[in-house]
């Protein structure tokens, strides 16, 4: 049957940037697609009322938007449609942002490929996908209210809460509305860091009825403490008797953050320019001095006030003010910053030698008001000669630490690998127990390729009883430190498991929730994909849950053929650690004598050949079923070897874990 082909919006004002799009559109094998190019916001708006799209690309610049805004417009236009923002700027708080305002995922224009691009889209339609799953069973439970981003109460007049929304709860970290509730019982003793900020925020209230930008620091429920700011209103009966108290709250820490951040930057400027052994001065287009620090009027013994509004002609000769005059003309005209040697005469010293760096000076326009200089005496070349003799020798030493450091770190890594190959299975369990590997009912095979020195893959094969083995795989994101440390997080949460181990979805579900506990803090999510089952040879039975994992293959010897191992609701389930709520399935298959199981993580799908083509699940399917029938072991040899041959190379982009366990053909192997 022919894939049905996606209906892509491109919204996007770089007409070069929309055609690169489109070409590498029309090399993806595994995802025929047709694409409508809109140049702006607005026209993007008219083509999503004319028809359905699948899937919007979003570029977060289009002249008529308003940024990172773009996305929550579009989304209210199309609340189900699944949107990839685009940009120039390669920024992993930008990236984080917009997946917050809603997209999908952020592509940076400039590392663009036509394999990204084709993850991409199906990834982000498979996360869409899980996403809206999810949706349609929570409309009916929750409100406008529950998603808003601020944060909503209700108290009484004496601090006790009567209402409060899931934002609230989140921004003053407590885990539900009823968790917070439950806990700050006295707002005035349990919320906020000044004594007495309760107080003045009833006086107010009394006083005026409402309330805005009313900022306090307040402790959240781990101890820490953030900024907010709270807008109030008095809810008052018909007689006019004081109900309660109303309003909202942000979170403001970021931007207080920000202010105190920009206030010891400006301190910490003035300090310097008043401070610095340099002379600094300004001066206007017209070229009269605006500013100069206590260095120049030493230098110069005179007084600021007797230089402002002055020019150089008032203070030097002719000659000497007019090449002055030239040289900041020269910086003026062409914005650029102009450095060299000249000579100065102070008064009542020596001829000196100074180095001089004049700049432009930039208004909040961005247009050039003036510039800005400093210059300070060279004469003594000895002594600068002397620092720079120490400076490298610095550069030297440092240089040498850091390669003692790197050396450290490489092996640091190194044995980072050894252990992390240390977790994965040395060897298999036999059934039963007793039975030696050769005649153990179910036999066993892996491959494990990280694709650097840790990887984000992890796999583990136990014995639940004498006829049934549990089996499980997962696959973090990427294949860094930060997703080994994951994989060595889920191995002692899977170890924790083992007494629901004989139930795939309770096992799940559980593991779905200890791991979202401990990652929820992280400040950004870390993908992880799971699949466990659980083979009982004696009954002749997979039991299994997948969580966002590429889907396992059924080897049906005895039928002659492969197929996947899909979920009996035919519906995806969300990744691991994203939703604390997740509730995960499990399904059931019968094994035949002689049937086999293949899992793998989805770095088989990075292989990508020559051409650009990405190997696919279909792909791997069809190479499995000319395969079926070798044992497991030699068949993800010749797998690995397959996929070598189409891509060229020996090494894979991301981390590659196989395993495969084949159940024998007659009872007791």
């Amino acid at each position: 049957m022919a894939t049905e082909r996606l209906k892509i919006l491109l919204i996007e004002h770089d007409e070069g940037f929309a055609r690169l799009v489109g070409d590498m559109l029309g090399q993806a094998r595994n995802l025929p697609a047709d694409i409508s190019a809109a140049t702006n916001l607005h026209a993007g708006f008219a083509a999503l009322r004319g028809q359905p799209f699948d899937l919007a690309i979003l570029d977060v610049s289009v002249p008529d938007g308003a940024g990172l805004a773009n996305i929550t417009l579009l989304k209210a236009e199309a609340p189900r449609l699944p949107i990839i923002a685009a940009g120039a700027a390669d920024d992993e708080i930008i990236a984080h942002e917009a997946v917050q305002a809603g997209a999908q995922d952020y592509l940076v224009k400039g590392h663009l490929t036509p394999g990204w691009l084709e993850r991409t889209l199906r990834y982000a339609i498979e996360r869409h996908r899980s996403g809206l799953a999810l949706l349609t069973a929570e409309e009916k439970y929750h409100s406008i209210f529950d998603h808003l981003v601020e944060g909503i109460f209700r108290t009484t007049p004496d601090g006790q809460y009567l209402l409060a929304n899931p934002a609230l709860a989140r921004i003053y970290g407590y885990a539900s509305p009823e968790d917070l509730m439950e806990n700050i019982t006295n707002i005035g003793l349990r919320l906020y860091v000044q004594e007495g900020r309760r107080d003045e925020f009833v006086r107010l209230m009394q006083e005026h009825d409402t309330l805005t930008d009313f900022e306090s620091e307040i402790f959240r429920k781990d101890g820490t403490t953030i900024w907010i700011s709270e807008n109030c209103r008095a809810i008052r009966d018909a007689q006019g008797q004081l109900r309660y108290y109303e309003g909202t709250v942000e979170d403001i820490t970021q931007r207080r953050e920000a202010e105190e951040n920009l206030r010891r930057s400006e301190a910490l400027y003035h300090s310097l320019v008043k401070n610095i052994p340099q002379n600094i001065f300004r001066k206007d287009i017209q070229g009269r001095f605006t500013f100069a620090n206590e260095q120049y009027c030493q230098h110069y013994k005179c007084k600021l006030e007797d230089i402002l509004g002055k020019t150089d002609f008032d203070f030097f000769p002719n000659e000497l003010a007019e090449k002055y005059r030239r040289d900041d003309w020269r910086v003026m005209e062409s914005g650029q910053t102009l450095k060299h040697i000249e000579e100065h005469h102070p008064t009542g010293q020596e001829q000196q030698f100074v180095q001089v760096v004049k700049s432009p000076l930039l208004g909040a326009d961005g247009r050039i008001i003036g510039l800005q200089g400093m210059f300070w005496d060279v004469t003594m070349e000895r002594v600068a000669e002397e620092r720079i003799r120490k400076a490298n020798a610095q550069v030297a030493q440092s240089r040498k630490e850091l390669h003692a450091k790197n050396l450290q770190l490489e092996d640091d890594l190194k044995m980072a690998r050894e252990i992390q190959l240390a977790m994965l299975p040395l060897t298999y369990p036999t059934f039963p127990h007793q039975a030696t590997p050769a005649e153990s009912a179910i036999q066993f095979a892996h491959r494990y390729l990280p694709a650097s020195s840790v990887g984000g893959d992890f796999f583990t094969v136990s014995a639940l009883s004498d006829s049934a083995v549990g089996v499980f795989i997962c696959d973090v994101a990427g294949h860094s430190v930060r997703s080994a440390l994951v994989t060595a997080m889920i191995r002692a949460l899977v170890e924790e498991l083992k007494p629901i181990a004989g139930d795939p979805g309770q096992f799940l579900t559980k593991l779905n929730q200890d791991l979202h506990s401990m990652l929820k803090n992280a400040g950004s999510p870390m993908l992880t994909t799971a699949f466990y089952l659980v083979a009982d040879c004696q009954r002749g039975t997979v039991r299994y849950s997948n969580a966002g994992h590429p889907k396992p293959l059924h080897l049906r010897r005895s039928a002659g053929c492969v197929e996947p191992l899909i979920n009996q609701n035919v519906k995806s389930q969300a990744a691991l650690g994203l939703f604390a709520a997740a509730s995960y399935l499990t399904s059931e298959v019968k094994l035949a004598p002689g049937d086999g199981l293949l899992l793998f993580t989805d770095g088989l799908f990075e292989a990508e050949a020559a051409d650009h083509a990405l190997y696919s699940q279909a792909m791997l399917q069809t190479d499995v079923q000319l395969r079926h029938t070798l044992p497991t072991g030699r068949l993800v040899d010749e797998l690995l070897a397959r996929l070598q041959q189409f891509s060229g190379t020996d090494k894979f982009e991301d981390d590659v874990c196989l395993v495969g366990l084949d159940l024998a053909t007659t009872p007791g192997g």
